[in-house]
């Protein structure tokens, strides 16, 4: 297993620095700024995205692009670290083409797909002319377990009819987004995992309604998650996806890569965090030492240090065993980072800001914002709950199929001389 980086990736991560560095870092206070008054589109935006594309940073998610399709052709390997770059700023991503949801939209319409749709959907979506949303989750079921959906897409005449409600439907408050891919169910009377399918819905399509961008920890992401009702949408039959009873298979195809590109972004921020939390500690003085000099503080800093480099490893072994065995393969690992990342994100961001104080919970530091991530991160993409469940399961059928090998590592007692031993002295 060798996770050492091809020259084509360090090249990669050394330009994608330097553009971080002189181009959006230094646009960050504008975004804070327009970003609390609601601004959509960022008003610099769309020329970050067009110096990015000209300098070869584009696309670098989608591993398999068609030779006419643009972008740098990497795998889950290699877009690792590049992820985590990109990833220290929430907005960040969205100047390389490489932000969540339009990454697993595009990936699922790569895969699944008719041509007629790449053109329309998949081509503007890898221009970066247009946003999309995935609407899966659902207020009034577990949505963690996709077999719950309720939304109905019924089958009528030469088109599919829609009626149902999503919510936390990531960027669909965007004025730029311009397709939602809805999962519901064609049949709700087929085996538990064919009655799902998913549709291509333009958000013009009449009957689709915004209700509201909700809220999470008590402010409005940049992004938004976004509330939708469905009320007797019309689409045509050749807005499917995929075949009908698909929809489970490609929501797990779409949300495996896309639960390791969030924590290949957690990553960077928990890096990001680190940083801010040395260098406040390095100039900040109190009860006359710095805080740098405080044991309490240097074991904040070591035990960030250990935990981020554990979750990196675990990460990257994720995307190779991806990369060398498919997704299949490494649903375990996936389920690891998923429950292991954003917990570490969490707790790395959480002593920055005790190191940095009151300043720490304000919006003068990214701080706030990359915890609620992490926090939200908790639940997102399936609940910690849910990945452990399906750990445990792995182990406990591993256990099951090799029962009794620990048995040999025992150094108590042969129970069975004992008893033997005992019935004698017994009579």
């Amino acid at each position: 297993m060798d996770f050492a980086f091809s020259p084509q990736v360090e090249a990669l991560q050394e330009k994608l620095r330097a553009f971080m560095d002189d181009h959006v870092i230094p646009r960050h206070r504008q975004f804070v700024h327009e970003a609390e008054q609601g601004l959509y589109p960022l008003s610099f935006l769309e020329d970050l995205k067009a110096l990015a594309r000209s300098e070869g940073l584009w696309n670098m998610f989608l591993p398999a692009l068609r030779e006419d399709e643009p972008g740098t052709r990497l795998n889950n390997l290699d877009y690792a670290p590049l992820a985590e770059i990109m990833g220290q700023l929430p907005w960040a991503s969205e100047v390389f083409n490489c932000s969540a949801p339009d990454t697993g939209n595009m990936e699922l319409l790569h895969m699944f797909g008719t041509p007629e749709q790449k053109q329309e959907w998949l081509v503007p979506l890898l221009d970066g002319a247009i946003r999309s949303c995935f609407a899966m989750t659902e207020p009034d079921v577990a949505s963690s377990d996709a077999t719950n959906v309720t939304t109905a897409i019924r089958r009528d005449g030469n088109g599919y009819v829609i009626n149902g409600r999503k919510w936390f439907i990531t960027g669909a408050a965007n004025p730029a987004c311009k397709l939602a891919i809805v999962m519901g169910k064609t049949d709700f009377d087929a085996e538990t995992h064919r009655q799902q399918s998913m549709v291509l819905v333009p958000l013009d399509t009449p009957g689709v309604r915004v209700v509201r961008n909700i809220s999470v920890m008590n402010h409005h992401s940049h992004e938004s998650h976004c509330e939708i009702v469905f009320e007797n949408v019309r689409v045509p039959a050749a807005n499917l996806l995929g075949a009908e009873g698909d929809g489970f298979a490609m929501a797990q195809a779409r949300l495996g890569p896309g639960r390791i590109h969030h924590c290949m972004r957690s990553i960077g921020q928990a890096e990001l965090a680190l940083k801010l939390m040395i260098d406040r500690s390095i100039e900040r003085k109190a009860f006359g030492s710095y805080l740098v000099d405080q044991g309490v503080v240097q074991q904040a800093i070591a035990r960030s240090r250990c935990e981020i480099e554990q979750a990196r490893l675990l990460v990257l072994r994720a995307a190779w065993t991806i990369d060398k065995l498919g997704v299949k393969a490494a649903r375990n690992d996936i389920a690891m980072i998923k429950v292991v990342i954003p917990t570490m994100q969490v707790t790395v961001i959480d002593r920055a800001m005790q190191v940095f104080g009151a300043m720490g919970l304000s919006p003068d530091t990214p701080l706030p914002e990359l915890w609620t991530m992490g926090r939200s991160l908790r639940i997102a993409d399936g609940p910690d709950d849910v990945h452990l469940r399906s750990i445990a399961r792995a182990e406990i059928k591993q256990g099951r199929a090799t029962f009794g090998d620990s048995h040999r590592f025992l150094v108590a007692p042969d129970r069975a001389a004992e008893t033997n031993i005992r019935s004698k002295f017994e009579a």
